[in-house]
């Protein structure tokens, strides 16, 4: 069965003047001559993206479009019309917004994170900046401290919203961030908690033990580079911190205190300082 909307793996069975003909034993797709990769030749298979053009017709692709059917991406609006707008996808077919599937209006040169679906009435790819309509908020397949992909949405009230893993929705707290962040981009990130309500928390940085094992090395080393004294403690600003060790204030005091508590470090208000043991080895 062809998938519209996603890549499909298919048979070249005869020629025209248009293009291929392509088939997966049932339907058929024409492929324009001008996407036929040199040297194809009929009864091979061929790996293209599939969309219904405007007249009705199937039509396939080698180009890789900016996103498929089921996928969260970051698109440009590149012509409006009466009842919505169109965005670019990369390919030689424009992807339709109605205007009640958008979340704010949407004008030609901006860009908005969308879902990709299909219309149910015609097999017409169209999409969506209603996100939250379409992202899974049950049965949620994550753990807290799980390493995740985020799609940066846009910014709320307290944060940014991020798209994770291109399935569920959450939430990266404005005093938690170091790095300034910009819709559309593409981030590691870490699951920080699940709430009851399923909603998710994000964070820039890996959480859990090993993480602060990890850095307890790393400012341990820095300190003996450093002749045994680093001026930032448990009151320096989170931006120095930061700028320094790529750290929260919140996870740099964990380590710290780990290392405090190992007797491997002395902590000030604006200081840390190993000990001379430590320096020597």
């Amino acid at each position: 069965m062809i998938s519209i909307g996603q890549y499909n793996d298919l048979r070249i069975i005869n020629k025209t003047e248009n293009g291929l003909i392509l088939t997966d034993g049932d339907k058929e797709v024409l492929l324009p001559y001008n996407q036929v990769p040199p040297n194809t030749e009929t009864g091979e298979n061929i790996s293209v993206f599939v969309y219904v053009h405007k007249d009705g017709r199937l039509l396939a692709t080698t180009k890789r479009p900016l996103a498929c059917v089921g996928d969260f991406a970051y698109l440009t609006v590149v012509d409006e019309g009466e009842d919505g707008v169109f965005m670019d996808l990369g390919i030689d077919k424009d992807v339709y917004v109605p205007q009640k599937e958008q979340k704010r209006p949407m004008f030609k040169g901006d860009k908005h994170v969308v879902y990709v679906f299909l219309d149910d009435n015609n097999d017409r790819m169209v999409a969506s900046s209603r996100l939250t309509n379409f992202v899974e908020e049950e049965d949620i397949d994550l753990e807290e401290g799980d390493e995740v992909s985020l799609l940066i949405v846009d910014r709320s009230d307290l944060g940014f919203n991020a798209i994770i893993d291109n399935k569920y929705i959450g939430l990266l707290y404005t005093n938690e961030l170091f790095d300034e962040l910009n819709p559309g981009e593409v981030r590691k990130g870490w699951v920080k908690k699940i709430r009851v309500d399923g909603k998710i928390d994000l964070s820039l940085q890996p959480m859990g033990y090993g993480h602060i094992l990890d850095n307890k090395d790393i400012i341990l080393e820095e300190l003996k580079a450093c002749g045994g004294i680093i001026h930032l403690g448990d009151k320096s600003s989170p931006d120095d911190i930061y700028d320094r060790f790529k750290l929260s204030k919140n996870a740099f005091k964990k380590v710290i205190g780990g290392l405090y508590k190992d007797r491997l470090i002395t902590v000030s208000d604006h200081e840390i300082k190993i000990v001379v043991d430590q320096e020597a080895e």
